[in-house]
């Protein structure tokens, strides 16, 4: 992709994942297998844009002409009666402004997870949107497939700024009234809210016949505890700070963090939605890659 560098979309990730390309077409495929009759936009309808050739693409349709203006290869794309349209819902609560160790806070990972994302749809022609929540939708980039909303979409994850408290179960219930139809909604959060009532938001989108992917992205801290003396918890959206002894405290707090997360995983995959952990410490070409791997595996 040509243009200005973003802070939040690393090209040399976006290179390695390029290395799996056609994995990841299948895989992304196989996240809304039923939703239409393909992922991609078809070759038989009205010309609609070009988009630049990627190892893989049928030659058939190199555009000729603007190789022989530009010297690049382009890939003329054509209108579908139908085409995936995916939503990245991401988290932007003052609890995701979290991180330790010097690795990415929570929301500055889940930027990172979402540009990438949405760089695997455009490039396979796929239409994404993005929407920035805290306790509300901040703003709601509707989707599209071209260079530009790229950009603009890599635009708004460079801004973003931590908010206010959580009302993802809420927020949930907002986007779906937004989103037109059925589609791919992947949600990015650290899910610090009631489990009941996000879980039945999200089985809310089911019924709506959309696919639902659910990235849990929580700090390695968050997992084990690292802490050895001392230290004051702070709420960062509520204030509330307590002291405790992590020493003390460490194996119920993991046996606890443990149930939290085994319980998405378990509703989740009795509701048919996708379940990821995604710890901060784990670098995002490696999440993704195992991710689209599981999923081309259960496919087959």
């Amino acid at each position: 992709m040509s243009g200005p560098r973003h802070a939040c979309f690393d090209p040399a990730v976006a290179a390695r994942l390029g290395r799996l390309n056609l994995l990841a077409r299948r895989a992304v495929d196989g996240m809304v297998t039923g939703l239409h009759r393909s992922g991609r936009r078809g070759f038989s309808v009205e010309f609609s844009e070009h988009r630049q050739y990627t190892p893989g693409d049928d030659l058939r349709h190199l555009d000729w002409i603007a190789y022989a203006r530009s010297d690049r290869h382009y890939i003329k794309q054509y209108e579908q009666e139908t085409n995936l349209h995916a939503h990245l819902l991401l988290d932007l609560s003052a609890s995701m402004d979290y991180g330790y160790g010097g690795h990415p806070t929570k929301l500055r990972y889940a930027a990172c997870l979402a540009a990438q994302l949405a760089y695997l749809m455009v490039r396979q022609a796929d239409q994404v949107g993005l929407i920035g929540f805290d306790r509300d939708v901040r703003f709601h980039l509707p989707p599209a497939s071209t260079a530009a909303h790229l950009d603009r979409l890599f635009t708004h994850l460079d801004a973003l700024s931590p908010g206010a408290d959580t009302a993802l179960a809420d927020v949930l219930d907002d986007a779906a009234a937004r989103i037109a139809g059925r589609g791919l909604i992947v949600i990015l959060s650290d899910l610090y809210d009631d489990p009941d009532r996000v879980l039945r938001a999200m089985e809310r989108l089911r019924r709506r016949r959309h696919q639902v992917i659910l990235i849990h992205v929580l700090d390695r801290a968050e997992l084990d505890l690292p802490h050895t003396r001392d230290t004051t918890f702070v709420d960062r959206e509520t204030g509330r700070a307590l002291q405790v002894d992590p020493e003390a405290l460490r194996e119920t707090y993991v046996r606890q963090v443990e149930a939290f997360i085994g319980r998405y995983r378990r509703e989740c995959g009795s509701r048919r939605m996708d379940y990821v952990l995604a710890p901060t410490d784990t670098p995002y070409d490696r999440m993704l890659m195992d991710y689209l791997a599981r999923r081309r595996h259960a496919k087959r």
